[in-house]
């Protein structure tokens, strides 16, 4: 390639990254209103009403089995009965009280607290805790 068409191929692939990352910026809030509608953008810890969701079913399974791989404890997931949640910067913090089977296959109350980032093109949730519920 000549030295003008290099020139002229980093310029063009330069804007290219450019939009994308401003693409990709306008993307965010939007994407964290939509996992949340019912939440405002304000920080506050709102409570979860449709606690059937399947999102919000899937986020305590994660975490117990998250912190199973971790402990091999045995614990097994059984449903999320109630949480709350509190919109962030780039994600969403949960609090979950999440109904457990222990190994005896006794029910245990857990807290859970965790973070979930949705982008669109990847999501990544972390386990703050999982301790048993008082």
């Amino acid at each position: 390639m000549t030295r003008m068409s290099t020139l002229l191929f980093l310029l063009v692939a330069g804007a290219a990254v450019l939009h994308a990352a401003a693409a990709l910026d306008a993307t965010v809030p939007d994407a964290a209103a939509a996992a949340a509608p019912s939440a405002a953008l304000d920080g506050k810890w709102k409570p979860i009403i449709n606690i059937t969701d399947p999102h919000v079913q899937d986020l305590g399974r994660w975490a117990v089995v998250k912190h199973t791989w971790v402990y091999n404890d045995g614990l097994r997931f059984s449903k999320v009965v109630s949480g709350e949640m509190q919109i962030v910067d780039f994600g969403i913090n949960y609090r979950l009280d999440v109904d457990a089977l222990r190994m005896n296959d006794a029910h245990a109350m857990y807290k859970v607290e965790m973070f979930e980032q949705d982008w669109p093109t990847v999501t990544t949730r972390k386990l703050g805790s999982l301790v048993p519920a008082k």
